[in-house]
Order: C-alpha cells, then structure tokens, then sequence
C-alpha cells in the first residue's frame, strides 16, 4: 500500500493514515525510517483494533532532507533510527517532538525558548553493550530490529573510536577461541580521552567463579587499552542489575575526567554515555544555581552532586544503587552527605529544613505522581528535571504545573544523535 506520512512521532517512527472507510477515518499505521510528508509504499506486519504497524519497502517519494545512512547495518540494527537525514533535521524532529508531547499530554505550551545543544553526530558513545554467541560460529553484535536475532557487526560508527578498536579486538579473540564460551553479553566503557576502558562481561547463569576468573582474564589480554574486566552472572527477568558479580581482573573502575573534576566510575556504575556533551549537561542542569541546601535524587556517581556542593553549603545526595554509591562517596566533597535509598524510601522520611533546590534525573519511567507531590511537600523553591523520555516528563510536569510551580527554562541536550532519544532539563520554580 500507499502510505504518506504525516510527521514523525516518538520512537522513531512516521504516521500515516489507512484509508477511511464508512466506519470512520482512517486507522494510524507506524512506519519506520521515513520523514515527514513522504510517499510511501509499505507493507502491513500489524494490525490491531487502534493501530497498525508497517514495513517500509520503498520510499516513492523522498524528503529533501533524506540522507544515504552512514552505517551499514543502518535499518537492519536495531540501534539507530535517523541515519536517513541530516543530522540538523534530526535535532528539529526531536525539539517538535518534544513540543508536541507537552501540548498533547501536559496541555501545555513552552513559556521560554527551547535551549538546543546539538552534539556532534558519531563517535559520541563512551558506553557501548553488545549482544555475544560463541557458537555455531562465533559473533558479536546487536538485536536486529524489532527482533531479538543477533546482527552481527564489525563497527559501530556512533560508539567511540577506542570501542570500535575494542570491537574489533572482540572479534579477533572470539574467532580464536579466546573470548570465553560462557560470554553473552560485553559492554565497553571509555574515559573521556578515550585511551583506556573497561569492560563488563555478562556469562551464563551458573557459571563457575574459576570459569569467571578465566574469562576475566582473557578479555583483560585482548588490546593494552583494556584497564580491567568484571564479570557478572547475566540477569533474568526480575533480576537486579549486577546483582552477582563473579570476578574481576585489573582496574575496577575509571577515573573520568571532567572541566571540572574527575569522577570514579566503577564497572556497574551509571555514568552519561555522550562524551562530548557531559560538562554541558553539568551546566545545564547546575549554572546560576547557589543556596544553603540542594538535594540531588538519582544522583549516581555523583556528576550533579559535586558541582552543586561549589555554590551550596550542604548537598544531600540520594542514590540507591550499591554500586554507584560507593563511587559517589568517593567522588563526593565534604560538603555532599550521601544517603543509600531509592527516592521514595528518602522522601518517606525525609524531614527538618526545606532544600532550596532539588536536581531529579529518574530512569525513564519517570517522578510519577507520588515522588512529584512528595518533593513538593519538601517545598523547595527551585526543581531542575533531567529527562531522557519526553511522555513521562510531561505527565510529570503536569503535575507539578498544578501545585504551583512554572517553566522558568528548558534545554534539549542531543545526548544519542541518529536515535529516536530525547534528552532535556527543565528549571522549575514556584
């Protein structure tokens, strides 16, 4: 069939139109890896009583802003979804996006102008996790798209220079038998020179610590550039990231150097995956700010928490992974008290004075409505949110807008250019 496509929705896909019968207008159908206003022909895979999804075949006619993809496996992988324009158009499909999603699920205009920092569009990764199978033959790579097959790839133009070298040296040792039977999963992390890594493996349930051990170590050998390996039990559904950790063999974690600090970031650690646009999220989030008391939630290694602690007296930084705690002790000033809790365990007993600000950057689900009024029960004048998913944002920001507070500021930070990904920060006040 033929499909025109209307705009780009998140997710990464176009929305068009099946044709309106005597029942109604016509049904939406999703297809990826189109733009806005093409023409194209298509193939239903799906088609439920609300929606339907396709399969591009041909676009019959193209945008002006429709782009040869850069990478090979580009519309094969599951990992990019805008390879097919230029990368100026993808910023503006992503800040009308954006836009969109706050008129629609917030009912909301933007009261400011939008603060866009583009990134440079390849290479930005410092954080790459790949699919692995050592049998029939041995390969590396990602889930196709849409799918849980594994692609093979040999190169991967957005992850870091030093991953794609590492990427490369994974395919060497696993070709020689040497990257370990039990490994299904291989994460690379570089420093922000891009000179060393360090490498997380992920084995089959019930691997052996000595199998662990051994693996470690062969993984440790396959490029100088490798500082140390964890390895870790793969997790099953229901199952706490790195909850078992099996051996390690070298460094356990990396210093990450920053304009304003380093940062230790041990392997398990969250750290934020663009390293060309880390001090510009920092300050995004934290310029201009000053007060007696910040409270940083979901503060992972601390990154927020650190700068805050310059231009506040007191920052109380609340983390609840065991990890990434342990770093942000280390990482912390004297000025920070780390606390181990999930946001919601802090806010149940959270009591005495009220911060001046508060920084939150949830995983993608969000505040949600009970952490939302419980913040503004602590009555803080100022909220920055760090969001990486624009749905959850505005319907968080919805409800915030209804206990008083109001947009003062907003940044678009392009930290995953060629995917679908959207990550802002709002300033709030009341």
């Amino acid at each position: 069939m033929q499909l025109r496509i209307e705009k780009l929705i998140y997710g990464g896909d176009g929305l068009a139109r099946l044709a309106a019968d005597e029942r109604g207008p016509g049904k939406s159908v999703f297809v990826p890896f189109v733009l806005e206003g093409e023409l194209a022909e298509a193939e239903l895979t799906e088609n439920k009583p609300g929606f339907a999804r396709a399969r591009l075949e041909r676009v019959l006619e193209p945008s002006d802003s429709r782009i040869t993809a850069a990478c090979p496996y580009f519309q094969h992988c599951g990992g990019c979804h805008y390879q097919h324009t230029n990368y100026e158009q993808q910023v503006d499909i992503k800040a009308t996006i954006l836009r969109e999603t706050l008129r629609r699920t917030a009912k909301m205009e933007l009261p400011c102008q939008l603060q866009v920092h583009p990134s440079p569009p390849w290479n930005y990764r410092n954080r790459t996790r790949l699919k692995v199978s050592p049998s029939p033959e041995f390969a590396v790579g990602y889930h196709r798209f849409r799918s849980h097959e594994l692609l093979p790839v040999e190169q991967c133009p957005i992850s870091s220079p030093l991953i794609n070298k590492a990427l490369q040296a994974m395919w060497a040792s696993g070709r020689a038998g040497q990257a370990g039977e039990e490994v299904r999963e291989i994460e690379f992390f570089a420093d922000n020179r891009d000179a060393s890594l360090l490498m997380e493996a992920r084995c089959a349930p019930r691997t052996s610590r000595q199998v662990a051990r051994r693996t470690a170590e062969m993984l440790k050998a396959i490029m100088p550039e490798v500082a140390g390996v964890a390895v870790f039990e793969q997790e099953r559904p229901g199952q706490m990231p790195h909850a078992a950790k099996l051996a390690e063999f070298g460094a356990g974690q990396l210093m990450y150097h920053t304009q304003l600090c380093p940062y230790r970031v041990s392997a398990g650690s969250f750290f934020q995956v663009n390293r060309f646009l880390v001090d510009e999220l920092v300050a995004s989030v934290t310029s201009g700010l000053q007060g007696d008391l910040a409270l940083d939630l979901y503060a992972g290694v601390g990154l927020f928490a650190v700068a805050l602690a310059r231009s506040f007296a007191q920052v109380i930084a609340v983390e609840a992974s065991q990890t990434s705690f342990a770093d942000l002790r280390h990482n912390a000033a004297p000025e920070v008290r780390a606390v181990q809790a999930t946001t919601e365990q802090y806010l149940r007993q959270a009591s005495g004075r009220s911060p001046d600000l508060v920084v939150a950057d949830p995983p993608r689900g969000g505040l949600g409505e009970n952490v939302v009024r419980g913040l503004a029960r602590l009555g803080p004048t100022r909220m920055v949110y760090v969001s990486c998913d624009p749905s959850t944002l505005a319907r968080d920001l919805r409800i915030f807008a209804d206990l008083g507070y109001r947009i003062e500021a907003a940044h678009l930070l392009d930290l995953f250019p060629q995917t679908y990904h959207i990550e802002t920060v709002f300033h709030l006040a009341r």
